[in-house]
């Protein structure tokens, strides 16, 4: 863990590119970090060479307490996302435990956040394809999706929108989540998991 103040954060929306993603639960990461560029009042455009787009700005406090922030959504598909961010982490020199994944994850209830450092994909491509690209010692923003109904294929229901019923509660979800990785970068894991960590 870094425990330098200067070093910028890299937060990163994983998700598909293209309108025909857009509402997607696997999308859910690119929602929240959409937000997140909202507050700071920027817009996206294109990284270099790195496949992705990107927004530098600063969150927190004024002053003393704010973080040097880059916000990014790879435009490469999910289980490509490995080699974009890896990029984006080298080109702006962030420390990879400064690494923020914003992520859908099934095995959590729809709606429910949990923050955590390190582990395993628990089969989420963008997370292995990131894993695989850097190793594991990066944040993640876990947002939970919920398990698919009946005899569904976990690809089919990543793939489709949230449900009618989910989307009442949809932009309150994607607040807190963008809240809480706001927490994460600046006031640090162990405030964001007891705030957050529903």
């Amino acid at each position: 863990m870094t425990t330098d103040p200067s070093a910028p954060w890299l937060v990163v929306g994983l998700g598909n590119p293209g309108p025909g993603y857009a509402m997607n639960r696997h999308n859910v990461g690119f929602m929240v970090v959409d937000l997140l560029a909202q507050r700071i009042g920027g817009t996206f455009k294109r990284a270099g060479k790195a496949q992705a787009q990107v927004l530098e700005g600063r969150i927190g406090p004024m002053g003393p307490g704010s973080r040097r922030v880059v916000l990014a959504k790879p435009t490469s598909f999910m289980n490509l996302s490995g080699g974009p961010v890896t990029a984006l982490r080298d080109f702006y020199k962030v420390p990879t435990a400064n690494v923020v994944a914003v992520h859908d994850e099934l095995d959590i209830d729809y709606g429910t956040l949990r923050l955590k450092l390190g582990g395993g994909d628990n089969g989420h491509n963008g997370l292995k394809s990131m894993t695989k690209a850097m190793g594991s010692d990066y944040h993640r923003v876990r947002f939970g999706i919920g398990r698919p109904p009946g005899r569904m294929q976990v690809a089919d229901f990543v793939l489709k929108d949230f449900s009618s019923t989910e989307r009442k509660e949809l932009d309150y979800f994607v607040d807190r989540a963008a809240d809480a990785a706001e927490c994460l970068v600046v006031e640090g894991l162990e405030r964001a998991q007891s705030t957050y960590n529903s």
